[in-house]
């Protein structure tokens, strides 16, 4: 079977350089895609979600750019876990604080996902998480507790997230200041089964999952968006990113039955192993789904 290699062009980010397709979103617009144009993408669910979002052009660490970045037609998984806060103060900056859901229990999370459309070209994504108190909140509620566990507004401290596309790693590593890197992942999600699969340097697994991908309900565009906010450090100085995710076909399995997580030799496993999970209590799936990812900002956290 021969393998076709996409032509690919460079473009400087910052002081590097990087391949995308050529002829793909990037190539045509850099981060300018017309609307009109997506429009006419039979993948995409529709654009009104981002014509309420204007970009703006701010100065960044990989040069000018504009934010937010729009992510047309997307797809998403997240397995809840929860770990003792031991193990996971032990992987947390001292000023960053875990999410308790009861004395000395904390929420983590194995994240999937995949980019159909979007003002960078396709790319999937996986990563590892720690559900965190807000930065200068103090003490939660059981509120903010409810609120985060049901995707209304999640605070996130990130311990690896690896791609598979050169300009995803560039931007989100030296524009964002997450852990990222290249590597081959796979990822397809639909309405019957959810699965992916991570690969490590040596070309086995690292991480993979399959799982039934439960029950979707369809939500009108703009009845289901949640905001996620995670905290990074650029330059020695915290900073906070805010997506927000436009939930148009989604489904909740608590304590997710016939889930096949399979760990392996890498990066992504170590990290999930270093938080010691005790038991998997939810999984979250987005068949279909839209995000604005916005460039991030300067926050104080506590000292």
């Amino acid at each position: 079977m021969t393998t076709i290699q996409q032509e690919t062009v460079e473009y400087e980010l910052g002081a590097r350089k990087v391949a995308v397709p050529k002829g793909g979103l990037y190539d045509q617009y850099q981060m300018q895609t017309p609307l009109d144009v997506v429009a006419r993408d039979p993948r995409v669910p529709g654009v009104d979600f981002f014509r309420r979002l204007p970009k703006t052009k701010v100065d960044s660490r990989i040069g000018p750019t504009l934010t937010p970045n729009f992510y047309y037609r997307i797809s998403t998984a997240r397995l809840v876990m929860l770990a003792r806060t031991s193990a996971i103060r032990a992987r947390l900056p001292k000023e960053l604080a875990p999410l308790q859901v009861a004395p000395g229990v904390g929420v983590i999370s194995a994240m999937f996902f995949r980019y159909d459309v979007c003002d960078i070209d396709f790319y999937t994504e996986v990563g590892i998480g720690i559900a965190v108190e807000p930065a200068r909140h103090g003490g939660l509620g059981f509120v903010d507790v409810l609120a985060g566990l049901k995707n209304e507004h999640i605070h996130s401290y990130v311990l690896s997230l690896p791609v598979n596309t050169e300009i995803a790693q560039v931007r989100g590593h030296d524009g964002y200041g997450f852990p990222k890197w290249v590597t081959d992942i796979d990822v397809e999600i639909d309405a019957n089964r959810t699965t992916a699969r991570v690969a490590n340097d040596a070309g086995g697994t690292d991480i993979s999952l399959s799982v039934p991908t439960p029950g979707q309900k369809k939500h009108p565009s703009g009845q289901r968006v949640s905001t996620m906010t995670s905290y990074t450090t650029i330059d020695g100085a915290w900073h906070s990113t805010t997506s927000q995710i436009n939930a148009l076909s989604t489904g909740t399995a608590l304590l997710p039955r016939n889930l096949d997580l399979q760990l392996g030799q890498g990066r992504v496993s170590d990290d999930l192993r270093s938080l010691k999970p005790i038991k998997t209590i939810q999984l979250d799936v987005n068949t279909e789904a839209q995000l604005a990812l916005h460039m991030p900002v300067p926050t104080s956290v506590r000292s």
